[in-house]
């Protein structure tokens, strides 16, 4: 009897092994996916972000098999509050570096940034700008006026430094997010405001504002029109890098294609602020565009540049201590 069932035996464990390789081979690819992690990236709607809004739409991080989150938030700080908290794994270039610094003063080593938007009088991204009709034809003709400047204590420090240093004693400083400014000086609530790109753009566009002065904090803050302002950097957490170092190699080397993408092609890049930003149709093509630079790009002139505005922000205060740029690079 024992030798009559041993095939049935030997079947039915041949069919049970069978089945489990089966389960193991579907199981196979949901493993897969469940070991490549979500990568969280905050983002707030400005024309600095155009690398990282290309890469989305082009798909260079899915091409490297990322799985890639894109966070909208409505200013830098909350950004970088949002990564000191693991609830984003980084940031897309336009997140203002001070902002960074300030959580890297919070929590040394949390963050690396690995690519910045450096801009002055000619990659314009930040500008003063006042109502189409006003008088006003220099910054010391603020004195005493109301202006306003994006959320976050970056702009609002910059932005109290500038008009400081440009003559508009006795100005007030109030914040507002940078997609109300253009509605707020056409109401007449404010004289001028301290701004970022596209807000100029469309403010021009509609016939609202004008350009008061462009490049604002190469020339008063750096000292030359033409020195490079690196006011917004794209970052990861150190924590994501530690834990996931082939896919953040991956992920940055996916972004700096999207940076090759808005340099070789700026026209049809612009394209991409659509949905990202307020501008949308033809006035994209509007825009100016700040510069790019990758980790591996910096000059030491580039850097003392760099270190000269995170200067700014512990001589008054703001920073706890004097933190040193280059700590904060990332290294490869």
């Amino acid at each position: 009897m024992t030798s009559t069932n041993r095939p049935a035996t030997v079947s039915r464990r041949r069919a049970l092994q069978a089945s489990g390789a089966a389960l193991a081979a579907l199981a196979a690819p949901a493993l897969v996916r469940a070991q490549t992690p979500k990568i969280r990236i905050g983002y707030w709607p400005i024309a600095a972000g155009l690398p990282f809004y290309s890469a989305v739409e082009l798909g260079y991080f899915k091409d490297a098999g990322l799985d890639v989150e894109v966070q909208r938030y409505a200013g830098a700080q909350q950004i970088m509050e949002a990564m000191l908290s693991g609830r984003s794994d980084g940031s897309a270039n336009g997140t203002g570096s001070a902002n960074i610094a300030i959580g890297e003063l919070a929590s040394p080593g949390t963050f690396k940034l690995f690519c910045s938007n450096p801009s002055n009088a000619k990659n314009v991204l930040d500008e003063v700008l006042v109502p189409a009709g006003s008088p006003a034809k220099t910054i010391a003709d603020l004195k005493g006026k109301k202006v306003l400047s994006g959320p976050g204590i970056q702009n609002t420090t910059l932005a109290k430094t500038v008009l400081e240093r440009g003559g508009a004693t006795g100005a007030t400083v109030t914040e507002l997010p940078i997609g109300q400014h253009v509605a707020a000086l056409a109401a007449g609530q404010a004289d001028a405001c301290y701004t970022l790109e596209p807000t100029g753009t469309i403010g021009r566009m509609k016939g609202a504002t004008r350009t008061l002065e462009a490049g604002v904090i190469a020339r008063y803050i750096l000292g030359d029109p033409m020195a490079p302002w690196f006011g917004g950097s794209a970052s990861l957490t150190s924590a994501f890098i530690r834990q996931h170092p082939e896919e953040a190699r991956k992920f940055i080397t996916a972004y700096g294609k999207g940076v090759d993408y808005v340099r070789k092609q700026p026209a049809e890049a612009r394209g991409f602020l659509k949905g990202y930003t307020a501008i949308e149709g033809a006035l994209t093509a509007e825009v100016p565009l700040a510069a790019y630079t990758m980790y591996n790009e910096f000059t030491t002139s580039d850097i003392a540049y760099f270190q000269k505005f995170f200067d700014l922000f512990s001589d008054k205060g703001v920073f706890s201590a004097r933190l040193k740029v280059d700590s904060m690079l990332y290294k490869g």
